[in-house]
């Protein structure tokens, strides 16, 4: 099976480094340090539109974990979640006997190893969750640590659960933001911004269900760390995955939505409405898709401007350079060059 393609926008990079900004501590040299690990070039910062790989990006959060020994990045104003803590947490589960039991064990480890931040158990008639509690003053970014948070937890409960855990939706404690589109990338189900706090929301009846996790189990899922976590969502079975899959399996053909359906075994309008359902349309899929095959060809090949275009099913080079432009604000060769700054 091949390995998905994926980039990640520049406003989430910025949100690994805003913690450490924050503080006062991304000097000069820390910025190229931590940069430097990832392979990115900080001419990126400053490029609205521009994306990186999914694998600087977690290279990136491992780097700046890792200079600051801080799993919430520098949010915290309290004591640093020091690293370490997360497998601590992880940990504390073996022996759950349900998903309740291993949310509270999780919570009350969570609360032993920091001031700022409380996970607690919530409810909402047919839906339970994990909510969080704020404590003290909120940062200037705090609605970068908030999905962080969010999303590390509900992939531990994911996995506790064995993989078949649906969100039904998420609260934010923030208003909506600018790049909230991007968000649906992120999480799934219903996104509610302006609540009262953060939380993930879940069917009641899975937390009364049993899990069975052993040592084995969790070793191998820590071993996943930290892709597995800050990596592209889990729910690998949503129509949208299984479009991006045909299409970069089939490439450089790039069937057309008929085929597609035809591909997927699926009638054109059932794939349709399972996409729109989704928040997005093929040809939304197919251009994002050709997007982030072009930023991992420009960024880490030599291959030609006219090679990338053909490849990506594009008429010729002039279509391309127009395509790139308007995905990223940059012509291709403009961009080529401003990944290799140093």
């Amino acid at each position: 099976m091949l390995r998905p393609i994926a980039t990640v926008p520049i406003f989430a990079v910025h949100g690994l480094l805003d913690g450490a900004r924050d503080k006062g501590l991304a000097t000069a040299s820390w910025l190229d340090n931590v940069l430097g690990q990832a392979c990115i070039a900080e001419s990126l910062l400053y490029l609205e539109q521009s994306r990186v790989t999914i694998e600087q990006y977690i290279a990136l959060f491992s780097a700046v974990k890792d200079s600051l020994d801080d799993e919430c990045l520098g949010y915290l104003s309290g004591r640093p979640l020091r690293c370490g803590s997360f497998v601590l947490m992880a940990r504390s589960t073996l022996g759950a006997r349900t998903l309740a039991a291993a949310l509270q064990r999780v919570s009350e480890s969570f609360a032993l190893l920091q001031d700022d931040v409380a996970l607690v158990s919530a409810s909402d008639g047919s839906l339970c969750g994990a909510a969080l509690e704020v404590r003290g003053d909120r940062c200037e970014h705090s609605d970068f640590l908030h999905g962080l948070l969010l999303r590390v937890f509900w992939r531990l409960l994911v996995w506790l659960h064995g993989g078949r855990l649906v969100p039904r939706g998420f609260d934010f404690a923030f208003e909506q933001p600018p790049h909230a589109a991007d968000y649906v990338r992120i999480f799934s189900g219903a996104l509610r911004f302006g609540q009262a706090r953060s939380a993930v929301w879940f069917e009641a009846s899975s937390f009364a269900q049993s899990i069975h996790r052993d040592t084995a189990a969790l070793e191998a899922f820590l071993r996943a760390t930290p892709g597995n976590l800050v990596g592209p969502r889990l729910n690998e079975r949503t129509s949208c995955a299984r479009v991006r899959a045909l299409l970069q399996q089939v490439c450089p053909e790039w069937p057309d939505l008929a085929v597609a359906a035809q591909r997927l075994h699926m009638s054109v309008s059932a794939l349709q409405r399972h996409l729109a359902m989704e928040g997005t349309s093929f040809q939304q899929l197919k251009d994002e898709l050709r997007r982030d095959m072009a930023i991992v060809r420009l960024t880490s090949t030599d291959a030609t401007l006219s090679a990338i275009a053909s490849e990506l099913g594009f008429a010729d080079n002039t279509a391309f350079q127009r395509a790139f432009k308007s995905w990223t604000g940059s012509a291709p060769g403009v961009y080529r060059s401003q990944t290799r700054k140093t």
